[in-house]
C-alpha cells in the first residue's frame, strides 16, 4: 500500500524537484477544514497511481518558503510537477474523479 511522502522546505529540491517520477503535492494545513477533507482523498489518489506518481504532503505552517515560491494563497492547493516544473495547480477541495482526470491528462497512461 503506498502513502503520502511528506514534503518539506528541506527536501522539496531532491524529493520533488529531482524526481524522476512525476509528483503531486498537496500543500496543506492543519487548521484547514478542506484540506482535512481532501486528506482520505489524497491517500487514494496515491493509491490508485502507486506505479505512475508520487504524492506528498507539504504542511504550509511548518514549510513557509516552498509554498511563497510557488505563489500559493489559498489552501488546499495541489501542484502536479513533472521534470521538475510545476504543470497543473488546482486550488480548493477537488473530488476523486477530477484530480484523476487531472493526471491523467498530464500522464496519458
Amino acid at each position: 500500500m503506498s502513502k503520502e511522502k511528506v514534503f518539506t522546505d528541506a527536501n522539496f529540491q531532491t524529493e520533488v524537484l529531482q524526481s524522476k517520477q512525476p509528483v503531486l503535492v498537496d500543500f496543506w494545513a492543519e487548521w484547514c477544514g478542506p484540506c482535512r477533507m481532501l486528506g482520505p482523498v489524497v491517500e487514494r489518489i496515491a493509491q490508485a497511481n502507486a506505479d505512475r506518481v508520487i504524492v506528498g504532503k507539504m504542511n504550509v505552517d511548518e514549510n513557509p518558503n516552498t509554498p511563497s515560491q510557488y505563489g500559493i494563497q489559498g489552501i488546499p492547493t495541489m501542484i502536479l510537477f513533472h521534470n521538475g516544473q510545476p504543470v497543473k495547480q488546482m486550488v480548493g477541495y477537488q473530488s476523486q474523479d477530477k484530480i484523476q482526470a487531472t493526471i491523467d491528462e498530464v500522464l496519458p497512461r
